[in-house]
C-alpha cells in the first residue's frame, strides 16, 4: 500500500496510509529506524451509539491530501449512516521533535450524542520487537513506549480534559491481539504496563451537541529519554497545538514560496505538485545530509528489503532538484553526507544507511572467481554532477574548494583511470541494478562528470589535472560512438557484456541509453544520429496503452502487467521525455505538449500527490515505492526547464528567479 502523506523535519519522518494512520515512524533519521514493522499500524476509532468504528472499516469514507502550500497532511473521514465527519491537520514541528493532530469532530445528526476517540499505538522499536515497553504515566496522564535511546510519548487533549481512558497489553503474541480490541466494548482495561512485543490504546470522552462540533488535539513527542520526552510534552500543552501547528505550516509556507516562481499559465494542480515534491524531498532529507530514496515500508510485503537507503544517484539527483529550486542549505548538507563516505580511492559504494553506515547490497565483489568492484559508476559520476549544478547556482566557490580532494580529486581520478585501452569505461551495475556490464547511460554519466572535474580543476588553478580529466572524458565520448551506437539498430546498446574476454553487445532498446547521452550533454541532440535514435525509442518505449508514459526498457519484467507491452511507464523516463520536448521548443506552439505530458504526471498521482515509481501499464495503478523520491525530483527538474525555457524564448521575463 503505497503512503498518502509524509511528513519531516529531518530527524523524524511519519508515512500516512490511505486511510491517515501512521504507518511508517523513522527516528531519529528519516529511513532509519522504522519502528512500525509491515504488520503493524496506529490506528484510530471512534465510539458512538453504542459502537466502535475504525477509520479503516467500511462506514468511513476517507480522503489524505498533502497541503501542496505547506508541508502538512489533511485528512477527512466522513460517514453519513454515522452523521460524522472528523477533520485531521497533521504537522510535524519544524524546530523540535512534535508530530500533532489537530482533530475536528463534527456531528451531522440534530441531537446531542456521547462520543470517545480513540487512538492506538503499535510500536516494534529499533526495528525489533523483543524489549520494548509501554506504560502509563499517572504523573503526566500520558502513554509512553520506550526501547533504550528511543522514547515515544503520546497525549491527548479536549481543553482541560486529557486522555479519559487507557490500556497497556501485549500484542500478537501470547494468544494477545492488541489493546485496541479491549476497546471494542468502549471501555479500556486500565492495565499499567507492559513488555515484549506491545501496543497501548487511550481515549478521550466528550458530549458532542447537535450539529456542533468540537477539537482534540493528538500528539507525539519522540526523544532519546524520558526526560526529553516529558519536556517536550509540557512544552507543547503550555504552547498549545494550535500555535505550533501555524507556525509549522507558516515556516513551510515561507520556504516553499520563498523563491517567488511565476508559473505562466501553468495550472494549478501541476503548480501544486511541484510544491508537494518538494515538501515530499524535504521530508526524506536528514539534518546530516542523507537523503533516502523512500520511506514506504510497505515494499516489506513483496521483497526483502526496502528504499530507505541513501543511493548516491537518487541522492545526487534530489539534491540538484532542491538547489534549482533555491534550497542551497540542503543541496550543501547532501554532499556533505557523500564526502563522509567516499571510499578514500573516490568512488562510492551501492548504497547507504542514513547514519553514514553501508546499506544492504546484492552487488557481489566476485563473479566466475573473478574480483570485481561492486560499484554503480553512475553514482560516482552523479556526485560530481550536483555539487557542478550546486555551484552553478551558488557560486559557493569556499564550499567547492574544501570538498575538491574527497569530491572531486578523488573520483575524478578514479573515473579517469577506470578505462579500458579504447578510453570507454570498465563494467560496473547499471542503474537498473541488474547486471555487471558497460552501460551506455552510465559512461554518459562519467564522460559529464569528467567535464565537471575539468571545470573544477580549471577553476582553481589546476591545469594539469584539468587537462587530464578533459582528456578522459573526450576519450569516453569517442568510445560511446565508436563502441556503443549500433548504425543498424539506430540506438546505442544497453550495454557491452565481457566473459572470457568476449564482447557481446545487448541491443535492448533501453530509454536511459539515449537520455543519459542527451541529459549529459554528450552529443548534439540536432544530430542525425540522435535524432534516429530519440524516433527508435519512441517506437519501441511509448505506451500506447491508456496509461501512455515510456517504459524503461524492451522487456521489463519488474512488475510486468503481460500483454504486449514493453514493461510498465516509468514516472522518470517519462519525465525524461518532456525534458527533452522542452529542449526542442522552439517558440510558444510548441509548449502544449509539454505542458499536457506534466498534466499527465498529475492524473498520475495519487489523490494527495505522491508520485510512484512506476504505474500499471493498463490501469495506472501506482506500483512499487511510493513515494519515490527520484520521480518527484525529476518532476521539480523538468519545470524548472520549462520555466527556464520561457525565459529564454522572451515569453516569460521573471519565470526562474535563481540564476
Amino acid at each position: 500500500m503505497s503512503k498518502y502523506a509524509c511528513l519531516g523535519n529531518g530527524e523524524l519522518l511519519i508515512g500516512l496510509d490511505r486511510f491517515g494512520q501512521v504507518k511508517d515512524l523513522y527516528f531519529h533519521y528519516p529511513g532509519l529506524e522504522n519502528h512500525i514493522n509491515e504488520n503493524q499500524v496506529h490506528k484510530i476509532g471512534v465510539w458512538i451509539d453504542g459502537g466502535l468504528y475504525w477509520v479503516d472499516s467500511p462506514e468511513f469514507n476517507v480522503s489524505v491530501v498533502q497541503e501542496s502550500e505547506t508541508m502538512a497532511a489533511r485528512i477527512v473521514i466522513s460517514s453519513d449512516s454515522l452523521g460524522l465527519r472528523i477533520t485531521f491537520e497533521d504537522v510535524i514541528y519544524n524546530e523540535k521533535n512534535i508530530f500533532i493532530r489537530d482533530i475536528n469532530i463534527e456531528n451531522l445528526f440534530d441531537h446531542k450524542r456521547e462520543v470517545k476517540i480513540f487512538f492506538n499505538q503499535q510500536f516494534n522499536i529499533a526495528q525489533d520487537h523483543i524489549g520494548n515497553t509501554a506504560f502509563f504515566d499517572p504523573d503526566n496522564n500520558c502513554v509512553i513506549h520506550y526501547k533504550g535511546r528511543r522514547v515515544f510519548l503520546f497525549n491527548a487533549c479536549m481543553g482541560e480534559i486529557g486522555i479519559t481512558d487507557y490500556s497497556v497489553g501485549l500484542l500478537g503474541i501470547e494468544g494477545k491481539d492488541g489493546t485496541f480490541k479491549d476497546a471494542e466494548d468502549g471501555v479500556l482495561s486500565k492495565n499499567g504496563i507492559e513488555h515484549g512485543q506491545v501496543d497501548s490504546t487511550f481515549s478521550v470522552e466528550f458530549d458532542l451537541p447537535s450539529k456542533k462540533s468540537k477539537r482534540v488535539c493528538y500528539f507525539m513527542c519522540a526523544g532519546k529519554s524520558i526526560e526529553k520526552v516529558v519536556e517536550l510534552n509540557a512544552y507543547v500543552l503550555k504552547r498549545t497545538s494550535g500555535d505550533i501547528t501555524k507556525t509549522t505550516k507558516d515556516y513551510w509556507r515561507a520556504w516553499v514560496n520563498n523563491q517567488n516562481f511565476s508559473f505562466y499559465s501553468l495550472s494549478d494542480d501541476i503548480t501544486s505538485l511541484f510544491k508537494k515534491s518538494l515538501f515530499i524531498i524535504r521530508s526524506h532529507t536528514a539534518k546530516n545530509g542523507a537523503i533516502i530514496a523512500s520511506s514506504d515500508s510497505d515494499m516489506l510485503q513483496f521483497g526483502r528489503d526496502t528504499y530507505v537507503y541513501v543511493w548516491p544517484r537518487d541522492g545526487a539527483i534530489a539534491s540538484i532538484a532542491l538547489a534549482r529550486a533555491g534550497d542551497f542549505n540542503a543541496s550543501r548538507r547532501f554532499l556533505e553526507f557523500c564526502r563522509k563516505v567516499v571510499s578514500s580511492d573516490g568512488y562510492f559504494m551501492h548504497k547507504y544507511r542514513p547514519d553514514h553506515a553501508l546499506g544492504s547490497s546484492w552487488h557481489a565483489w566476485i563473479e566466475d572467481g573473478k574480483k570485481r568492484l561492486p560499484i554503480q559508476e553512475d553514482g560516482t559520476a552523479l556526485v560530481i554532477y550536483a555539487l557542478w549544478n550546486y555551484f552553478e547556482l551558488s557560486k559557493d566557490l569556499e564550499f567547492v574548494e574544501s570538498v575538491y580532494n574527497e569530491l572531486i580529486k578523488a573520483p575524478a581520478e578514479f573515473m579517469s583511470g577506470y578505462v579500458d585501452k579504447d578510453g570507454l569505461i570498465k563494467p560496473s551495475f547499471d542503474l537498473w541494478e541488474m547486471y555487471y556490464a558497460v552501460n551506455t547511460f552510465t559512461a554518459s554519466t562519467v564522460y559529464r562528470a569528467l567535464v565537471c572535474a575539468s571545470g573544477f580543476a580549471k577553476l582553481l588553478g589546476k591545469t594539469k589535472s584539468a587537462e587530464k580529466y578533459d582528456k578522459a572524458a573526450q576519450g569516453i565520448r569517442s568510445a560511446i560512438e565508436k563502441k556503443l551506437y549500433s548504425p543498424k539498430d539506430k540506438y546505442f546498446y544497453k550495454h557491452i557484456f565481457t566473459k572470457d574476454g568476449k564482447e557481446t553487445l545487448d541491443s535492448t532498446v533501453d530509454a536511459s541509453g539515449f537520455f543519459g547521452l542527451y541529459k549529459f550533454k554528450v552529443f548534439d541532440p540536432d544530430t542525425q544520429m540522435m535524432k534516429d535514435a530519440y524516433e527508435t525509442l519512441i517506437r519501441k518505449l511509448q505506451l500506447n496503452t491508456e496509461s501512455g508514459g515510456i517504459a524503461r526498457f524492451e522487456g521489463d519484467q519488474y512488475h510486468h502487467p503481460g500483454g504486449n507491452v514493453p514493461g510498465n511507464p516509468w514516472i522518470l523516463t517519462t519525465l525524461w521525455n518532456t525534458q527533452y520536448k522542452i529542449n526542442q521548443i522552439k517558440s510558444e506552439q510548441d509548449l502544449p505538449s509539454v505542458v499536457s505530458d506534466l498534466t499527465w504526471v498529475t492524473k498520475k498521482a495519487l489523490p494527495s500527490g505522491i508520485l510512484p515509481e512506476q504505474i500499471n501499464a493498463y490501469t495506472s495503478e501506482p506500483l512499487s515505492a511510493a513515494p519515490l523520491v527520484w520521480s518527484h525530483a525529476e518532476y521539480v527538474i523538468t519545470i524548472v526547464k520549462y520555466l527556464e525555457k520561457l525565459e529564454e524564448l522572451g515569453i516569460c521575463k521573471a519565470c526562474y528567479p535563481i540564476k
